[in-house]
């Protein structure tokens, strides 16, 4: 007898926000300065040549969020086969031209999953192409930190960052390991000149706590820190 069982709806949540930044250092920095801490450690990503810092931004309404300042390592390669480029349009020119000139910035989130390759099938039905589904894994002081997560060929976040990279954790999420950081996630809102397919995409990945509207191209998040509301917008990049 055929099995005429459906799947259950999709369901993701905001895992963590991704602010690009033309060297760590300058990363570092730009967190002491506007968010008043310093940044946790994080590590490398030998397959994409770059490194970041991680920190906790959990909150009731986001609870396993965390923040990465993410940067291309020098002198460390993407080694993906030609001509695949690194994540979050790290080897896009005019966004590193953005990040010389204004420093680091909000880009992109990522949102998380249970069932990433489901999401991968969901948006592709829509016509958007999120990428290929990547297993990535690093090592951690408290173990080996897995997860499978989405990769396009050319590196494109897609809808200025605001349609999110799909993320799929192992048995371990990173923000298990995390210490409050006095910094917590109030709001992440996303405005588009096409809010009806971004909001489409949401949809089909079950995407919750992501404001929609139309305008110009931006991401929009309200964090509480020790210097109190800060307010951080990629606008447009």
């Amino acid at each position: 007898m055929e099995n005429t069982t459906a799947s259950p709806p999709l369901a993701s949540q905001v895992d963590h926000l991704v602010v690009v930044a033309a060297s760590l250092e300058q990363g570092v920095q730009w967190c002491e300065r506007v968010l008043g801490i310093t940044p946790g450690p994080g590590g490398e990503h030998a397959l994409m040549g770059t490194h970041n810092r991680l920190f906790s931004i959990a909150s009731p309404a986001f609870p396993t969020a965390y923040f990465e300042i993410i940067a291309i390592q020098p002198g460390k390669p993407c080694t993906r086969p030609a001509p695949a480029r690194r994540w979050f349009d790290l080897d896009d020119l005019e966004l590193q031209l953005q990040l010389s000139k204004g420093g680091p910035q909000l880009a992109h989130f990522a949102a998380s999953t249970a069932r990433a390759q489901g999401g991968v099938r969901a948006l592709a039905r829509l016509g958007l192409d999120r990428g290929e589904l990547l297993e990535a894994s690093r090592m951690t002081p408290q173990g080996l930190l897995s997860w499978k997560i989405t990769v396009r060929e050319d590196g494109q976040r897609l809808f200025y960052g605001a349609l999110p990279t799909l993320i799929q954790w192992g048995e371990t999420h990173p923000s298990q390991s995390m210490a409050p950081s006095g910094i917590t996630l109030q709001s992440l809102h996303a405005s588009h000149p096409r809010p009806d397919a971004l909001r489409a995409g949401y949809e089909a990945i079950g995407l919750a706590g992501v404001g929609l509207s139309q305008g110009p191209p931006n991401l929009i998040a309200t964090l509480q820190t020790p210097h109190g509301l800060v307010t951080l917008e990629s606008k447009g990049i």
